[in-house]
């Protein structure tokens, strides 16, 4: 253990050989600790890998307050929650992008036109598009909308700003082309 805190104080101070020391020290305890975490091999390593990168960055921040291990396990954990968030957005994103689809399809099927404005607002994220169709297509009062969606009235109202700037643009670029 002695020889993992000279190894600390040097990597911190930018020997890069102790910091590569360190981490090959505990690479394999790490990658063990994120492939229970994730239960998937291929991701275990992306997130290890990630980790290491993270370390190697911020080890100047290293102020040896925990052990290096539980260290780089914070660093790897947050990683972890992280690509859960981003791939459970990913997945959402996906999901209406179908969802549009096949409303677009059936729509069109139906022999019915598709507007612009429909092609507009689906390229609207959730957050955005419903403020947006309670106010102007259901007639709802901001108030309202703050409280069945449960956010304050200032996000809707900038919700609502920042949707009709992003679909004024939208109808814009479709009338330049």
């Amino acid at each position: 253990m002695h020889d993992e805190t000279k190894l600390i104080k040097q990597a911190v101070r930018g020997n890069s050989s102790a910091l590569s020391e360190l981490l090959r020290l505990h690479y394999a305890f790490l990658y063990q600790y994120v492939l229970k975490v994730t239960m998937n091999k291929s991701r275990a390593e992306d997130v290890t890998q990630e980790t290491m990168l993270k370390a190697i960055e911020k080890i100047a921040t290293f102020q040896g307050k925990a052990k290096f291990s539980t260290w780089l396990i914070t660093i790897a954990s947050r990683l972890v929650v992280d690509n859960i968030r981003r791939s459970e957005l990913e997945k959402h994103w996906l999901q209406e992008q179908q969802l549009l689809r096949a409303i677009r399809f059936d729509t069109l099927h139906q022999g019915e036109e598709w507007p612009e404005a429909l092609e507009a607002l689906g390229q609207l994220s959730s957050d955005v598009r419903i403020p947006i169709l309670l106010k102007y297509y259901y007639g709802y009062a901001q108030e309202e909308i703050s409280s069945m969606l449960d956010i304050p009235v200032g996000t809707v109202k900038s919700r609502l700003h920042n949707g009709l700037k992003q679909l004024r643009k939208e109808l814009t670029e479709h009338e330049e082309v």
